[in-house]
C-alpha cells in the first residue's frame, strides 16, 4: 500500500474516531489517536503510533495520520496516509510501513465502504 487511501463509511467523524480507537485497543498493533490542536468542527485528525518500551524508556514512531471528514448525510470521508519514514520502510514485518498498512487494510475492511 504505502499510499494514500480514501473512502466513506456510515456515522459522524466523532463516532468513528471512537470505534478507530477501539479498534486499535483490540488489535494491540498500533495507538489511533484524536489530535485535538490538528481537529476542527467538521475534521477529526487522528495520529497513528507504535510504541517500543525497553526498560523505562517509551519510544513512539509516527506511523500516519487519519482524516475524518464530515461527508453529510451521516456519512464520514476516511483519509489514510502513511508519514514519509513509513511510506517507503517494508522491510520487516514490525517496521513503520507495514504497521501502517497493515492497521490501514484492517480499518477499510472493518468499517466497510458507505457508499
Amino acid at each position: 500500500m504505502a499510499d494514500d487511501v480514501e473512502f466513506v463509511v456510515a456515522g459522524s467523524p466523532r463516532t468513528v474516531s471512537r470505534a478507530i480507537e477501539e479498534y486499535a485497543i483490540e488489535q494491540r498493533m498500533v495507538n489511533a489517536l484524536v489530535v485535538p490542536w490538528e481537529s476542527d468542527d467538521e475534521t477529526l485528525s487522528m495520529s497513528v503510533t507504535s510504541a517500543r518500551i525497553d526498560g523505562w524508556a517509551i519510544e513512539h514512531n509516527n506511523l500516519g495520520t487519519i482524516r475524518l471528514t464530515d461527508a453529510g448525510n451521516g456519512q464520514t470521508r476516511v483519509a489514510l496516509a502513511p508519514a514519509d519514514s513509513a511510506r517507503f520502510d517494508h522491510q520487516t514485518p514490525d517496521s513503520p510501513g507495514r504497521l501502517f498498512d497493515n492497521f490501514a487494510r484492517l480499518i477499510q475492511r472493518r468499517f466497510r465502504v458507505a457508499s
